[in-house]
């Protein structure tokens, strides 16, 4: 880990304070699974989509 990321971990602790951060890290959590599961559902869909259209 570069010296970087100790500097953006540095703010968000400021920022944000110490109690928030699990709160935070739950909310960051549960949007990348409902990003992840969008994610599926469309590729799902779009390839339904196209297996439709090859069958026309």
């Amino acid at each position: 880990m570069g010296p970087e990321w100790l500097v953006v971990i540095g703010v968000v602790v400021l920022l944000f304070g110490g109690s928030q951060l699990p709160k935070l890290a739950r909310s960051l959590g549960q949007a990348q699974n409902e990003f992840k599961k969008g994610m599926t559902e469309g590729a799902s869909a779009s390839d339904d989509a196209t297996e439709d259209e090859s069958a026309s």
